[in-house]
């Protein structure tokens, strides 16, 4: 496993972005240290954090470390943070940039995503998820402060994240640097794929979020992962289901981030692109679409911007 390095897929940039990493989200203090050093010796060379996740320090510490020891070198590295709602203000965006650089000690951000279109009022960068209010910031004003940081040095892409196709349509119709990708929930049972074929023809690539669903194995839930389908798909194949789940995503055209703190589930998670379904099991997969979504952020269903409102 060690000797492993996942495949990449070319962003519209050009940069190179790994088709597997690692998920951070509720990975805390030492917890998210330890799983992203454990994920770089298993190969992982793409690991995706955010300002609002709160472990940005942590991530910088185990990334640097494994530099230290010459495991690998900055440029092998393939680090994603994202700018939170309190900073959507194009007066923080830079600030933001900064202080996320300055959390993970590093000189920059391979790629720099807008977490939510929503803004959110802004009462100190230590209030990260903010105080509940929310304004009317325009998204397309944050995204021009964010094409600035391309041009600074700070970020070499930048890209979105919870953004529908008429968002992201309308940042194409007046971004000066393009989105690289969109980062959106996307798993078995909410496939993606009209958003997919969407992106891909505007090429922009989607990371999916949460590929395997949070599963909760006491409730044998999602079906995807425990029902007798996904049972004999693995058996056929000789994988676990979450290596058929992931494996299926990205032969979608998604690059997935299951998040994890076990070693051997993050190694498990890992080897998922050296084998291929055939075209009668991804139709199977298909199977499982049903539109559950596990991330909602009803908090912010009635703002103009709330993405969710639309198919997709």
């Amino acid at each position: 496993m060690a000797n492993k390095v996942a495949p990449c897929i070319e962003l519209n940039n050009g940069q190179k972005m790994p088709v597997v990493g690692l998920g951070t989200w509720r990975s805390y203090e030492n917890e998210a240290e330890q799983a992203v050093k454990d994920a770089i010796d298993i190969g992982h060379r793409h690991i995706d954090t955010a300002f609002v996740y709160q472990n940005e320090h942590e991530v910088g510490r185990a990334v640097n470390a494994k530099i230290a020891e010459g495991k690998i070198k900055r440029e092998d590295i393939f680090v994603v943070t994202k700018l939170g709602g309190i900073h959507h203000d194009p007066k923080l965006v830079e600030h933001a940039c900064r202080q996320s650089l300055k959390n993970l000690n590093l000189g920059y951000i391979d790629l720099y995503l807008i977490h939510f279109p929503v803004a959110q009022a802004y009462s100190g960068d230590e209030n990260v998820r903010g105080t509940g209010e929310l304004t009317d910031t325009d998204y397309l004003d944050t995204w021009k402060a964010m094409e600035s940081l391309v041009d600074l040095g700070l970020v070499k892409g930048i890209g979105l994240s919870n953004f529908n196709s008429q968002q992201t349509d309308r940042v194409l119709q007046s971004c000066r640097i393009r989105p690289l990708v969109n980062q959106v929930e996307c798993h078995p049972a909410l496939n993606q794929k009209k958003l997919i074929e969407f992106s891909r023809q505007h090429q922009i690539v989607i990371t999916a979020y949460c590929p395997l669903a949070r599963p909760k194995p006491e409730q044998q839930w999602p079906a995807f992962l425990y029902d007798e389908t996904a049972k004999d798909l693995a058996k056929r194949y000789n994988r676990t289901p979450a290596q058929i789940c992931l494996r299926y995503l990205i032969q979608l055209g998604t690059i997935v981030i299951p998040k994890s703190v076990k070693k051997e589930r993050i190694a498990e998670n890992f080897d998922c692109f050296d084998f291929e379904l055939s075209s009668a099991d991804m139709d199977l997969m298909d199977g499982y679409n049903n539109g559950t979504r596990l991330v909602p952020f009803t908090a912010m269903s009635h703002h103009k911007y709330f993405p969710f409102n639309i198919e997709f």
